[in-house]
């Protein structure tokens, strides 16, 4: 008999638990000072002494390191040696403050199917097309 009693009482408490309302009382985090992000260079995954110098390109290669990159070269043509999947990064000389980078199809090498420019002292994306 008293085994039939144990279960009978652990589902009524069962019971009454699943009823009941729960609230939690959240303490509620201050929002974090602002402070600078990490650089452009960071965000992408390319060093800052990797990133070409203003008014040439670099094709990038996500994924491999530094020293297995291409140097960077003039921006004509560059379509024609960007393998699929990597990303053309360029500086221009009249706005050294950003970083446009033409991401490549995975699968088509030069064919380029996004443009991003990114604010290089503050790591943001400014603009995609």
């Amino acid at each position: 008999m008293r085994s039939a009693r144990i279960p009978s009482i652990a589902l009524a408490v069962l019971t009454a638990a699943a009823c009941s309302s729960y609230t939690s009382a959240r303490r509620e985090e201050p929002a974090p000072a602002m402070r600078r992000g990490p650089s452009t260079a960071a965000a992408l995954g390319i060093p800052p002494g990797q990133l070409p110098p203003p008014g040439l390109c670099r094709v990038w290669l996500p994924g491999e390191p530094p020293g297995h990159q291409p140097r960077p070269r003039s921006c004509a043509r560059i379509e024609r040696i960007a393998p699929a999947g990597s990303w053309i990064v360029y500086r221009p000389d009249e706005d050294r403050s950003v970083v446009h980078v033409r991401v490549v199809d995975a699968r088509r090498p030069g064919v380029v199917v996004r443009l991003r420019v990114y604010d290089i002292r503050r790591g943001t994306l400014i603009r995609e097309g």
